[in-house]
This record gives structure tokens, C-alpha cells and sequence, in this order.
């Protein structure tokens, strides 16, 4: 018995599909290397990161030379927020050309933000060396944030201490 012609076609194009998808199989792609960015933290001004405790906050230190200011920003552990102290002060104690001088940090109210003395994220401390003085070791004394207190914090300035 013959088999009728559509059969044959049928079956003839099944064939061809198959070798045809067969023959153009792509090479699969060699696995996609993956590798962990690297977790680093960027001072919104520009400045040097401290990191206190577990990275639990960071203090951001801005140093305004022509003033001789030093501002510390407290920001969050991402140093993507601010967070706001009712600390009165706070001190850190630089060595420069070998001796001890101590910045006492005061809290700055800002009107645009709502920040005032007792409830605010910035601080300032002011020294005449800070004019000249642009790579010191230091040691933040004490600060109190939302009920932890970070003491004896030491860094460089203006490399910080944050390792990430």
C-alpha cells in the first residue's frame, strides 16, 4: 500500500526541522563571572569618613582651610542619611607636629533643615593649625547618638578609619 503524499510531506518536514534546529544550536555562553562589588561608603560632601562602632553612624569631616573649620556631618552606617544628636559638644584630640590639640566640636542649628542646638546633625569645631594642618592622627573622645555612645574612635585625617 502507498502512502499518500501528505504523509510523506509531513514526515519530510519533521525531518528537516529537526536536522535544521539541530545544526544551528548556539554555543552556549561561557557562566558569567560574578564578583561581589565592593561596599563603599561616599561622604556626601566630599569629606572623610569615620565610622562608629560596627559602622553603626559615621561622622563626615569637612575641613574649610581658608576658615580653619572642621565640620562632622552625622550620617547613618550608608552615609546616605542624616541623623540628628542632642549632643552639646564633642571632642577630638588631633596630634599635629607631635602635639596634642583639642577641637571641641559644637552642635550648628540650621533653619532650612529644622536642625537646632540640642537636635541637629552637624557640628563645628574651629583652630587656627586647621588653616595649615591638612594630614593629622586623631582621637574622637566621646559622642553620644540616639542612645549609644562611641568613645576613644581613633582615625587620620583625611584618610578616616572606615576600612570598607
Amino acid at each position: 500500500m502507498k502512502a499518500p503524499r501528505f504523509a510523506l510531506l509531513g514526515v519530510g518536514l519533521v525531518a528537516l526541522v529537526s536536522f535544521s534546529s539541530g545544526c544551528n544550536k548556539e554555543t552556549p555562553a561561557a557562566p558569567a563571572t560574578t564578583t561581589t562589588p565592593k561596599h563603599e561608603h561616599k561622604p556626601p560632601h566630599g569629606g572623610t569618613a569615620v565610622a562608629l562602632g560596627d559602622e553603626v553612624y559615621h561622622l563626615e569631616l569637612v575641613r574649610d582651610a581658608a576658615a580653619g573649620t572642621l565640620q562632622a556631618f552625622i550620617l547613618d552606617g550608608e552615609m546616605e542619611n542624616f541623623i540628628r544628636s542632642a549632643a552639646p559638644w564633642f571632642e577630638v584630640v588631633a596630634t599635629v607636629d607631635g602635639a596634642p590639640q583639642t577641637l571641641v566640636f559644637k552642635p550648628i542649628a540650621n533653619a532650612a533643615t529644622g536642625e537646632t542646638i540640642g537636635d541637629t546633625s552637624l557640628f563645628e569645631a574651629q583652630a587656627g593649625w586647621l588653616k595649615t594642618a591638612a594630614d593629622f592622627d586623631a582621637v574622637l573622645k566621646s559622642i553620644a547618638i540616639r542612645g549609644s555612645t562611641f568613645s576613644d574612635v581613633k582615625f587620620n585625617f583625611p584618610k578616616g578609619n572606615d576600612k570598607d
